[in-house]
C-alpha cells in the first residue's frame, strides 16, 4: 500500500482543501493529514476559527481522507514518515524547497494552489461584509 502525507491547518474548508487533498490521495491508496494543533497554530500566531477537534472531525468526513493526526511543532515531520511508514509528503507549491530534506525518507511533492482561493482571502472577504452590514 502506497501512503501519502500531508499537512495544513485546514480550516473554514474551501474547494482549494478539496482539491489538494484528491490530488494528494490519487498520488496512492491511503492518505494521512496532519492538522496543526491550536496550541501549534497560537505558536505560529495564527487562530482557527474551528477547533482542532472540529477541523478534525470535518476532515474525516471527506471521502479523500483516511487518517487525521495533529500537527503539534514544525519538526516532527521527519518521524510522522517514519511511524505512519509513508511514501510521499505532499504540500502545496507556495512551499517549493521549503520540504526538499524530507526527499530521503520520502519521495516530496509539491501541488499547484487552486487560483483565486484561500482561507486567508475569505476571512477577509467576511470581515469586509460584516463592516458594511
Amino acid at each position: 500500500m502506497k501512503k501519502v502525507i500531508t499537512y495544513g491547518t485546514f480550516d473554514l474548508l474551501h474547494t482549494g482543501h478539496i482539491n489538494i487533498l484528491r490530488r494528494a490521495k490519487a498520488l496512492g491508496d491511503y492518505l494521512v493529514v496532519a492538522i496543526s494543533s491550536d496550541e501549534f497554530n497560537a505558536g505560529k500566531g495564527k487562530k482557527a476559527y474551528y477547533t482542532f477537534e472540529q477541523r478534525k472531525a470535518i476532515l474525516e468526513a471527506v471521502r479523500y481522507v483516511d487518517e487525521v493526526i495533529p500537527e503539534e511543532n514544525w519538526e516532527q515531520k521527519n518521524t510522522d514518515i517514519k511511524d505512519h511508514d509513508i511514501d510521499v509528503f505532499v504540500m502545496g507549491d507556495d512551499w517549493e524547497g521549503e520540504f526538499d530534506f524530507l526527499k530521503d525518507q520520502c519521495e516530496v511533492v509539491y501541488l499547484p494552489r487552486t487560483e483565486g482561493i484561500s482561507t486567508t482571502q475569505i476571512k477577509k472577504d467576511l470581515e469586509k461584509r460584516a463592516n458594511h452590514d
